[in-house]
């Protein structure tokens, strides 16, 4: 399977805790969040540029499975993989690890559509930047 990765380190907040001291659970989807925007950078598609393109790009699918804790303190160890798809979807995989333990605290998935941004309506080819975009890339194949 061809993809492209990328990590970012996120030191945890106090206000992205629970009363136990942990992440809270729907914080895992931020740090989702985080890295896509991450991965944006560093591969140079960013959300603005999509946006400017004249898109929008709604996560119409995500997917969490919390494995182990992770602390007030510690730092989540976030890796965005994008698989590379024939299809006008933007599929991302992701692994969290407590970097403190070494341990997976959680894994999933987001699935993101492209919606026209005039006309709000789905679209069912992959745009021609993204294609553009993906051509450009040096994709890995394997896990």
């Amino acid at each position: 399977m061809k993809h492209l990765t990328s990590t970012l380190e996120i030191p945890v907040r106090f206000s992205e805790t629970d009363a136990m001291g942990v992440v809270w659970h729907g914080n895992y989807l931020k740090f989702f969040e985080d890295a896509r925007e991450h991965f944006g950078k560093i591969y140079g598609l960013d959300n603005l540029q999509i946006h400017d393109a004249g898109f929008f790009i709604p996560i119409v699918h995500s997917e969490l499975h919390h494995k182990a804790p992770i602390h007030y303190g510690e730092i989540a160890v976030v890796t965005a993989k994008l698989i590379y798809r024939e299809s006008a979807k933007i599929i991302f995989e992701f692994e969290i690890i407590n970097k403190h333990t070494g341990m997976l605290a959680a894994k999933g998935t987001t699935t993101q559509v492209f919606l026209n941004a005039e006309t709000r309506e789905l679209e069912l080819m992959k745009p021609d930047f993204i294609a553009e975009w993906e051509a450009q890339q040096n994709w890995i194949d394997g896990k």
